[in-house]
């Protein structure tokens, strides 16, 4: 898959990374870590512009190995970073990611991840042919939650000890998307 995508919607654009977006990604992170940081341990207080470059490195290989696809969510009109978003824990076999995403904390509550997620979902399910996406939120992360729900995926349950977040074990909330729920409404 070419790098050159752009999944559009009338709030959010997605594309991939390119080394550019570093110096976004450290101020999103460096912005969002009292939000964020309880849920994702790589948005930290000491987070550095050497590990956002790096992680920006990561993903561009990801993709080139079709094992993640890791994209920036902007503003579809100016281009302002958002936050990201992507399709990892990739298992060709079964056919089945997992989606992800984040939006910097002064944005949040805008519907942009919500916009994000469906456009994602749409990808995954039409363009990498998966017959299955999953999103896994930690059962106290009730804003991701919130998303996935608005998103059109369906709650499936609470799995025990399903994730890991600073060394402890968490119970999570696991929703899905399939390629019969293709008919989702990018703005809801």
């Amino acid at each position: 898959m070419g790098k050159n995508i752009k999944l559009v919607s009338e709030s959010v654009l997605l594309r991939p990374y390119h080394p550019d977006d570093a110096v976004c990604v450290f101020e999103a992170s460096r912005e969002s870590v009292a939000e964020a940081g309880i849920w994702m341990p790589w948005c930290h207080a000491d987070y550095s512009m050497e590990e956002s470059s790096n992680w920006i490195k990561t993903c561009g290989e990801a993709w080139d190995k079709a094992s993640a696809y890791e994209f920036a969510i902007v503003d579809s009109q100016n281009g302002r970073y958002f936050g990201g978003c992507g399709l990892n824990h990739i298992d060709s076999t079964n056919r089945i990611a997992n989606l992800g995403y984040w939006v910097r904390s002064s944005l949040t509550r805008r519907g942009l991840a919500t916009a994000a997620a469906v456009l994602l979902a749409r990808f995954g399910l039409a363009e990498l042919h998966l017959n299955r996406i999953e999103i896994v939120a930690a059962v106290g992360n009730r804003a991701s939650q919130h998303v996935a729900e608005k998103a059109g995926a369906k709650r499936e349950g609470i799995l025990r000890n399903r994730i890991l977040i600073n060394g402890t074990a968490h119970d999570a909330v696991i929703f899905s998307f399939i390629p019969q729920d293709l008919a989702l409404n990018i703005d809801r």
